[in-house]
């Protein structure tokens, strides 16, 4: 066997490969020397060694094959290799013989074939165009396949259909999609004559894509409700029109992907982010609230004791006092709302929890709600404020007591769940404790339950709901590192579900309740700094009631000013001021004068945390709460 080869420079990739097998070595000569400026040509005598080189090499373009060959004739070769490569096939014969040239085309397959002795140039034209044709044949090929893939392998419904709307290819999924039982049932078929909804706008979308002769990208499927309905699903559909050499439009290609997740998952992030907002403002107006509710009720606890003799005025006084409480619990629930209310996180038996609510469930649902437990035995422990979580519950109860205005169940139950890969951006892959209280009561409506942990947004009716309760217990999980969800159905009862990080620490002891410290006998100049004037005057008239001395500045930098001309025993001041801020004057005044002792006083946290270590009491007090305080830290310990 001879191989005859151009360079081994040349890439094969490039050059088509010609496989010649004649029994007469000088013809071989011959066809190499005419196809080799062209051509890779491989050469054999023998028509057994030619079947092992086509098993060998796969990239073989043309075969040429004599007729008559000792062995085996030409017709037969090519009938063998046949049935292992897909290459073209030319007959040489040295003489009329029209019965092997039929029992080639049979059986070989042969795309022509050339009389000895050959014309050079008619030689050449036929293996060049033997060698396009399979050139062109494997494009094709590869071609078919892929997009074979592409149909069979894709995860979007896929569809190709001419200018009238008719279906030429489509996949499985596409096929399902219109519900039809297979692929071929979808065939020459518009899309109109299946039983789906919005095929009529789906036509009129691909006549206008063909019209417009670029490509389009619509959504289809339901509204953007604050919380999808169950079982709503949307579509990105995108139609690109095929043009053909001359440009004209002659076919669609119809691409439809499910989004539905996606769609849902931008929903959560908008109500997430819509929620962010509302907690900011929250925290903003509740701190505005709580300077008032320090102003109001400082002064009415100064005021109540001069009008002691007169009953009527006392008891408007104390009516007005009572109110500002309520005032400042409502203000309370807002900065839980708004994760800016400091918790006295700690790890908690949670069915503890539950099973100590019986009295307190008891009085407030009423003889007309039967309450159901089913606590997990082996709930896992959670790090959470318990006080916060009890009165989170109790919120939760009573909604579901308003909702069964004839009676019902309100049924608490706890279990253990490891989430993993939760479309939920609230509730990240972890272990958590999940508390459900489920109602049997009315339901709430699709169209409202995306807005229930809005601050006042209440349904109930006027003087019966403050719209706080559900954002308490939202800011509550939320600031404890979980998350809440509704399942509810309208006329079907409504079920909250509270998951809370499973802690790996021991379940803490509740502290012990300390007494307040008697303010202290001896003494002492306290500087209150306040830019609220009414604050400022009412803290400093605690003070002076308390027996100490004391001065009042407006702002930080006033308060410096003072400190260096005065000896002081303590100061204390807002948080939230303009210019220097209460902890940027903590900070001067510990880094000046360190054995000084400082309160900051705030309505709430502000976005910058305050260090553990510095002292801090909470808008609004009592003056007993601010008397424990200042004794605490003038006392020789503190």
């Amino acid at each position: 066997m001879t191989v005859g080869a151009m360079g081994e420079a040349m890439n094969p990739a490039v050059r088509g490969t010609i496989l010649a097998v004649d029994d007469e070595p000088d013809i071989l000569v011959a066809l190499e020397d005419l196809l080799e400026d062209e051509f890779r040509v491989l050469t054999t005598s023998r028509p057994a060694e030619a079947l092992e080189l086509i098993a060998a090499e796969p990239d073989i373009d043309v075969i040429l094959s004599d007729q008559r060959m000792p062995g085996l004739t030409g017709d037969a070769l090519l009938a063998q290799a046949r049935e292992i490569s897909d290459a073209q096939a030319i007959l040489l014969t040295g003489y009329a013989d029209i019965s092997a040239v039929v029992s080639a085309l049979n059986r070989g397959g042969i795309t022509g074939y050339v009389t000895k002795p050959w014309d050079p140039s008619l030689l050449r034209n036929a293996v060049r165009g033997a060698y396009e044709r399979h050139r062109l044949a494997r494009e094709l090929a590869t071609e078919r396949a892929l997009l074979r893939g592409l149909l069979d392998h894709a995860g979007d419904a896929i569809a190709f259909k001419d200018t009238d709307g008719r279906y030429l290819r489509l996949n499985a999924r596409m096929a399902r999609r219109l519900g039809a039982p297979s692929v071929e049932a979808c065939l020459g078929r518009r899309e109109s004559e299946f039983a789906v909804s919005g095929s009529e706008a789906a036509e009129a979308a691909d006549r206008a894509a063909i019209a417009s002769g670029a490509p389009t990208e619509t959504v289809t499927g339901g509204a953007e409700p604050a919380q999808a309905p169950s079982g709503e699903t949307w579509s990105q559909v995108t139609r690109v029109p095929i043009r053909d050499p001359a440009g004209a439009v002659v076919h669609l290609a119809v691409i439809e992907r499910d989004i539905t997740e996606q769609r849902l998952l931008e929903m959560r992030l908008r109500q997430a982010d819509k929620m962010q907002a509302l907690g900011t403002l929250a925290g903003g107006v509740a701190h505005d609230f709580n300077n008032l509710l320090t102003a109001i009720l400082g002064s009415l606890e100064l005021a109540l004791p001069k009008v002691a003799g007169d009953a009527r005025l006392s008891r408007l006084m104390t009516n007005a006092t009572q109110a500002a409480q309520r005032g400042a619990a409502l203000t309370k629930r807002l900065l839980t709302f708004s994760h800016r209310r400091d918790l006295q996180a700690r790890v908690i038996d949670l069915n503890g929890v539950i099973q100590g609510m019986d009295d307190l469930l008891g009085r407030s649902l009423g003889g007309f709600v039967q309450v159901e437990r089913d606590l997990s035995p082996d709930l896992w422990p959670a790090k959470v404020d318990p006080d916060q979580l009890e009165l989170a519950i109790l919120n939760l109860c009573i909604n579901g007591r308003d909702a069964m205005p004839e009676g019902g169940v309100v049924a608490l139950s706890t279990r253990n769940e490891t989430v993993r890969g939760s479309t939920d951006p609230n509730l990240k892959d972890g272990d958590y404790a999940v508390i459900a209280i489920r109602d049997t009561g009315t339901g709430i409506a699709p169209e409202i339950l995306g807005r229930v942990f809005e601050p006042f947004f209440t349904t109930k009716g006027v003087g019966q709901g403050t719209g706080l309760g559900l954002a308490m217990v939202f800011g509550l999980v939320q600031q404890s590192g979980g998350t809440i969800r509704i399942d509810s159905e309208v006329g079907h009862g409504t079920t909250v579900l509270l998951y809370l990080p499973r802690s790996r620490e021991a379940v803490e002891t509740a502290p012990a309740a300390r007494s307040a410290p008697a303010p202290a006998p001896r003494r002492a100049r306290i500087l209150v700094v306040d830019d609220d004037p009414q604050v400022r005057h009412v803290t400093a008239s605690f003070l002076n009631g308390f027996g100490y001395d004391e001065a009042e500045v407006p702002s930080g930098e006033a308060a410096l000013e003072r400190l260096d001309a005065e000896r002081f025993d303590l100061v204390v001041a807002d948080l939230a001021m303009p210019g220097m801020s209460g902890l940027d004057l903590a900070e001067a005044v510990r880094m000046r004068w360190p054995a000084l002792p400082f309160l900051l006083v705030t309505g709430h946290a502000e976005a910058a945390r305050i260090p553990a270590d510095f002292a801090v009491l909470e808008k609004p007090f009592l003056s007993a709460d601010l008397a424990a305080r200042v004794a605490t830290l003038l006392a020789p310990e503190g």
